[in-house]
């Protein structure tokens, strides 16, 4: 028997339930880990509150990025061993599968080795943050000289994007809504904050890039905010939505895309990690990146697996500077 978290009904963090349970033997081309480490991200917590794409059928496991070692290969699973250290990567549909819990059993499709000289902890947040981050990249073309404007700063993806950004030669402009967390993502290597509760954001973001406006936007709240963010953005520019932390429909902003030739579109990292060549890539880029120093995960707060609803609790609190890890 060991712990797991089960979800019974959608709601706030106090619906998750640690229950024991025998999660048995991985199944064709499933393994079955010893989890050390959760990565927590709020996909999850809208999931958990009924707030996602699709509704849990419940009841519903949880969770799709941990580290942890191998402790059972399924039917047909190659290339791992009884011992190995792994991630895995969110690569299933949520509530198909879960991690939240000593034991997972996950496919192994969705399994990578972890990342060499990081910890479990660090090794947990790695793969959600920087496959989502680098549509600024593959969909947004970040290059030198480029201004990239990156809402939610402070989240895991936002410094994750802060990152490439500095790897690429672009000047990322964090936007967070206010100034007390500007000298944490500064020390992260934002070169500007924009505090949007303190200022007119546009204008900000104007004065700050000469009058040219940000050419990439990487956006994961989406709702009415799109109109002051095409605003503050270049002539040619593109805005990326990858999330919809609103929870409000999102407007196409007419007068500022037509006026200024902008164009619109989503991101979700399934572009990259569904098709094998780009997956392929864009891994031995992020895996180069972190042997490099370029890409360095933070670490925001750790908790217990017993607190795992006091973590969600303060991964919706927006305190964070990072990202939020449930120990095992």
């Amino acid at each position: 028997m060991s712990k797991i978290v089960r979800l019974y009904k959608t709601g706030g963090p106090e619906v998750l339930q640690l229950e024991d349970a025998d999660v048995g033997e991985p199944g064709a081309g499933e393994l079955r880990i010893r989890v050390q480490a959760i990565g927590l991200n709020r996909s999850e917590a809208m999931y958990r509150s009924g707030g996602y794409l699709h509704q849990p059928k419940l009841p519903s496991l949880l969770g799709y990025e941990a580290a942890g070692q191998v402790e059972a290969l399924g039917a047909g699973v190659t290339g791992f061993a009884v011992g190995d250290p792994v991630c895995v990567i969110p690569t299933y549909r949520l509530g198909e599968y879960g991690v939240y819990g000593e034991q997972a059993i996950v496919p192994a499709r969705s399994v990578l080795p972890a990342p060499q000289n990081l910890s479990p902890v660090e090794a947990a947040s790695v793969w959600m943050q920087y496959l989502t981050a680098f549509g600024i990249v593959e969909a947004g073309r970040a290059a030198v000289g480029d201004y990239v404007l990156i809402p939610a700063a402070s989240s895991s993806v936002g410094l994750a994007a802060i990152q490439i950004a500095n790897w690429v030669g672009a000047e990322p402009i964090a936007l967070t809504r206010h100034s007390t967390k500007a000298e944490a993502l500064k020390a992260q290597g934002a070169r500007h904050v924009v505090a949007s509760a303190e200022c007119d954001v546009a204008a900000e973001v104007l004065r700050i890039t000469s009058g040219k406006g940000a050419r990439v936007v990487f956006d994961p709240v989406g709702g009415p905010y799109v109109e002051t963010l095409a605003n503050a953005m270049a002539e040619g520019g593109i805005l990326i939505i990858y999330g919809s932390l609103s929870g409000q429909p999102t407007p196409y902003p007419h007068w500022p895309a037509a006026l200024k030739s902008l164009s619109l579109r989503g991101w979700v990292l399934s572009y990259i990690s569904h098709h094998p060549a780009r997956f392929a890539r864009v891994k031995e880029l992020i895996l180069r990146g972190l042997a490099a120093g370029h890409l360095k995960p933070v670490i925001a707060k750790t908790f217990p697996l017993a607190q795992i609803a006091d973590a969600h609790r303060y991964l919706e609190s927006n305190q964070q500077v990072g990202k939020v890890i449930v120990t095992v």
